[in-house]
């Protein structure tokens, strides 16, 4: 899995905007090591996967933002954890005790390096060694984060602050959803991001024609929480975007709204670039109260 980079780091000529994009489960590369230990093959791999995202926000380079896209797939190895969220039970050897193994996501079967697929089914069929687990995050949790790190920090110190969208897909229905939702936004319930970010993220997307809703199921994974510290001006907001508005769930192919679902996305990301121009870290609408 570590031949080939990683991630992809896509940069604007010049950097505009306090705006970074990240896209940690868009990965797709399933090596054939990887396929030989799992009993799933790819197809069922890539269930866990939010395909295409990195496409759907792929106008953020030409207007001035950086987007970072991880290569390696969920399945793997997970970004959005902690790095050592491991199940024990997975594990021929004892974990270290630095491991922390009582998470509710590890309970899902969902860590760093997950048990399962979204759907539920095992993707080993023979425990795992530490030293495995090891080897992943070394050569692709880290080397993600140190990059996502470096944006946050070049770009506090280019513009005084910074709001990194990270960017997700859902699988369609939405659980115990009664009423079709197109976007979740996850704040950490107002812990994340300034709730002028979040009103303004919402309202845009609700002008493209989007139904949203906040932070229900999706609050946000390890990177809104660890990275959004708005007391450092540090915004962070997950975006998690229904899969059926774009790609075809079950054949893992682009739909035939994919283009139209890219062209909204894209208008929305331009309003937000000329937001983030204009106003500071606590976002337009705290910032208009206030004046």
């Amino acid at each position: 899995m570590t031949a080939k980079p990683v991630f992809t780091l896509l940069r604007p000529v010049r950097q505009s905007s306090a705006l970074v994009l990240t896209s940690p489960h868009s990965g797709r590369r399933y090596d054939a090591a990887f396929l030989a230990q799992a009993r799933l093959d790819a197809q069922a791999l890539r269930r866990s996967e939010d395909s295409f995202v990195e496409e759907l926000f792929a106008a953020a380079p030409g207007l001035g933002v950086p987007l970072l896209a991880a290569e390696f797939p969920r399945a793997w190895c997970d970004a959005n954890r902690e790095p050592w969220e491991l199940d024990p039970g997975m594990f021929a050897d004892a974990l270290p005790e630095y491991a922390n193994t009582t998470s509710p996501r590890v309970a899902a079967g969902l860590g760093t390096v997950a048990r399962i697929v979204g759907a539920g089914e095992p993707i080993y069929g023979r425990k795992l060694r530490f030293a495995e687990a090891k080897a992943r995050i070394d050569a692709c949790w880290r080397p993600y984060h140190e990059a996502l790190a470096q944006l946050i920090e070049d770009s506090v110190a280019r513009f005084g602050h910074c709001l990194v969208l990270d960017c997700h897909s859902m699988p369609t229905p939405l659980g115990r959803a009664a009423v079709r939702v197109d976007v979740v936004l996850g704040d950490g319930h107002g812990t994340s991001c300034a709730a002028g970010w979040t009103d303004f993220v919402e309202a845009a997307l609700g002008g493209q024609g989007y139904r949203v809703r906040r932070n229900d199921p999706y609050a946000g994974g390890f990177i809104t929480r660890h990275y959004g510290r708005p007391c450092e001006n540090v915004q962070v907001l997950q975006l998690e975007l229904a899969r059926a508005l774009y790609m075809n769930e079950r054949q893992f192919t682009r739909g035939p709204h994919f283009a139209a679902t890219q062209a909204r996305i894209s208008a929305f990301l331009a309003g937000l670039v000329e937001a983030v121009r204009l106003w500071g870290a606590d976002g337009p609408v705290l910032r208009a109260a206030a004046e």
